[in-house]
C-alpha cells in the first residue's frame, strides 16, 4: 500500500508585529538600531580598556603576584579584542556602503556583535576575578567571578537565545 504525498506546508504568516517596509528600509532601520546598541557598549569597552590602562602605571600594580599580572595580561587583551570585534560593523559599513550590500551588513555586524559581547563578557568577569582576587582573596575571587559570569551567560545570551526561539 503505498502512502499519500504529503501536501506541502503553508508558508507561516509573517508575525503581527512585522512592519510595513522594503527589504531596504528593514535593513536600514536594523543597520540604525546595532549601531546605536554599539555606541552603549563600546563606551562600557572604553571605561574597562581605561581602567586597565591606568592600573598598570599605579603603585600597587608591582605588587600584584604572576597569577594576577598574568590575570592583568589576559583581562586586558580580552578587552582590546572585544573592542576590535565591537568596532568591526562600523568598518563594514565604511567600507560596504555604497555598494548596495546593506542587507549583508547587517548580518555580518549582528555576527560581529554577538561576538563581541561574547568577548566582552569574558573581559568583565575576568576584571571582576582580578579585581576581588586583590580585594579579597583567591577563593572569593573564584566564587564571585563564576556568579558574574553565570549572570552573564543568562542575561546576555541564555534569556534571547530562549526567547528567539519561543518567538520563531
Amino acid at each position: 500500500m503505498q502512502t499519500p504525498p504529503t501536501p506541502p506546508t503553508p508558508p507561516e504568516p509573517e508575525p503581527a508585529w512585522t512592519r510595513p517596509e522594503t527589504p531596504e528600509q528593514r535593513a536600514d532601520r536594523n543597520l540604525v538600531e546595532l549601531l546605536q546598541e554599539l555606541r552603549v557598549v563600546q563606551t562600557g569597552v572604553q571605561i574597562l580598556f581605561a581602567f586597565l590602562l591606568g592600573m598598570a602605571f599605579t603603585e600597587r600594580f608591582g605588587t600584584l603576584d604572576n597569577t594576577q599580572q598574568t590575570l592583568y595580561v589576559a583581562t586586558f587583551l580580552l578587552t582590546v579584542v572585544s573592542a576590535a570585534v565591537l568596532s568591526t560593523p562600523v568598518a563594514l559599513h565604511r567600507a560596504l556602503f555604497h555598494r548596495g550590500a546593506k542587507r549583508r551588513i547587517v548580518e555580518l555586524s549582528a555576527r560581529f556583535t554577538e561576538i563581541g559581547l561574547a568577548f566582552l563578557a569574558l573581559a568583565l568577569n575576568a576584571a571582576v576575578l582580578l579585581l576581588m582576587d586583590v580585594v579579597l582573596n583567591r577563593t572569593a575571587a573564584a566564587v564571585i567571578a563564576g556568579a558574574t559570569t553565570m549572570l552573564f551567560a543568562v542575561l546576555w545570551f541564555a534569556l534571547p537565545w530562549g526567547l528567539r526561539r519561543r518567538s520563531s
